[in-house]
């Protein structure tokens, strides 16, 4: 009797599992996954266009050049979706803090560890040409603990010490890679601050942190003395305008002491704590014409090849600025240049707007959570995605220095490309899943 009623138990639970599998697959979201494999398509096809040479043409799946390696960590990008979306969607949230530790360990043993590259300490050499850099796995594993963290506490409470608590998490892996000499790869991590403010952060800090960015920016571009007599004078006239901010004068004036203290320190920032190199991205971005061989080449030859491009492009593999590698780095954190060269600004914008595309539909699904981790960790993703994508675009085009910052899904690297594929997919797997924690 004991095996008559087991069987049946087991046939139900088979079922069962069947039935709850169908589901995940129909709840996965098919928009989604359309727009990852175009732009990881896009991006395969035009790396190839980057380093294509009509004087010495090359197979695009040749492992000589980095369209055919790119295939290969293309191909393994296929594998880990299928794990990631098969593997139990609560590990996610459950391991979330061992994942953050595990990551923040090869953060530190990478920086003990690897051979400099260009000056950096961020690769570990896997042997057999493979390379793979830590920092790029940082982000998923910030994301998952950050959202972790954030589904216990509630910072609407603007409780202290769980602000310090996430400020400590969020920090602690950029603090690391910049010990590494990465300091584009650290300045990713200032993305958090989007997906905390959703969470209910005072918008006192994206105020305070706008403001700050700007001054120092208009410090570099304004002589001192007017920077200081304009922002005396908007004060000023705030106080005019809103005679309550009277009571609060001696506030005032001590905003007011503090923003020209900071202003009158940008120069000891820039000329005595920054590297020669990070000095040289700043006055590339201010005026790279004024050394256009030197310190502006990048960005000059940038503009150049994108404006080449005028309405239509050039043509698939037939950009010159391309072919005659004006542009350095063309198929890693220039390669936007190629997108303009060859096709144009309609390309371009077409591009843009599959990125778009991709961002409204990620905020959308991180919406549709039902738990706060699941909402919080989609907008990680959201906000990871969209500060790479507005500092790669806007430093071939000159609106943003050049910090070394890889477009998602598009631009070569194995490390990148993983970082970018585990962080989305995660999300999805939580999200096609979403109907079972209903049920429950």
């Amino acid at each position: 009797m004991a095996v008559e009623q087991t069987i049946p138990k087991y046939k139900v639970a088979t079922r069962s599992s069947r039935r709850n599998s169908n589901k995940v697959l129909q709840n996965l979201d098919w928009v989604t996954i359309l727009l990852y494999f175009t732009l990881v398509a896009l991006g395969w096809m035009n790396i190839y266009a980057a380093v294509y040479s009509p004087d010495n043409v090359v197979n695009i799946f040749s492992f000589d050049i980095n369209s055919g390696k790119q295939l290969v960590w293309i191909s393994a990008s296929v594998v880990l979706i299928i794990i990631l979306l098969v593997v139990d969607y609560k590990v996610y949230e459950h391991l979330a803090y061992p994942i953050y530790g595990g990551v923040i360990l090869l953060l530190l043993v990478t920086l003990v560890i690897a051979k400099p590259i260009a000056g950096s300490r961020s690769w570990l050499d896997l042997g057999g040409g493979i390379r793979l850099q830590p920092a790029e796995l940082a982000k998923f594993a910030t994301a998952l603990a950050v959202s972790k963290f954030l589904s216990n506490v509630n910072l609407r409470q603007q409780n202290l010490k769980d602000q310090m608590v996430l400020a400590a998490i969020t920090l602690l892996p950029p603090a690391i890679i910049i010990l590494q000499n990465e300091t584009g790869s650290a300045l990713v991590f200032a993305a958090f601050v989007l997906a905390f403010f959703r969470e209910g952060m005072s918008p006192l800090i994206l105020i305070i942190g706008g403001t700050a960015a700007a001054i120092f920016i208009l410090t570099l571009l304004v002589p001192k003395l007017y920077l200081i007599i304009a922002i005396t004078a908007l004060m000023g006239a705030a106080v005019w305008l809103d005679y309550r901010l009277m009571r609060r004068i001696k506030t005032m004036v001590a905003l007011l002491l503090l923003v020209i203290a900071m202003i009158f320190s940008v120069d000891y920032f820039v000329n005595d704590i920054l590297q020669p190199h990070q000095q040289n991205r700043i006055k590339a971005l201010i005026n790279p014409e004024a050394d256009p061989l030197g310190f502006g080449w990048n960005v000059t030859q940038s503009k150049i090849a994108i404006g080449s491009g005028g309405l239509l492009g050039k043509g698939f593999l037939d950009g010159t600025q391309t072919k005659f590698d004006f542009v350095p780095e063309q198929s890693t954190d220039f390669i936007f240049c190629t997108i303009g060269e060859e096709h144009g600004w309609i390309g371009s914008t077409v591009l843009i707007a599959l990125f778009m595309l991709l961002l409204i539909r990620i905020v959308s699904i991180a919406e549709r959570q039902k738990s706060v981790f699941g909402r919080t960790y989609g907008y990680c993703v959201a906000s990871i995605i969209f500060f790479h994508f507005l500092i790669n675009v806007g430093m071939t085009i000159g609106l943003a220095p050049v910090v070394g910052i890889p477009l998602p899904f598009f631009s070569y690297g194995g490390s990148s490309l993983w970082s970018f594929t585990i962080l989305l997919y995660i999300l999805l797997a939580i999200d096609a899943n979403r109907s079972l924690d209903l049920s429950r």
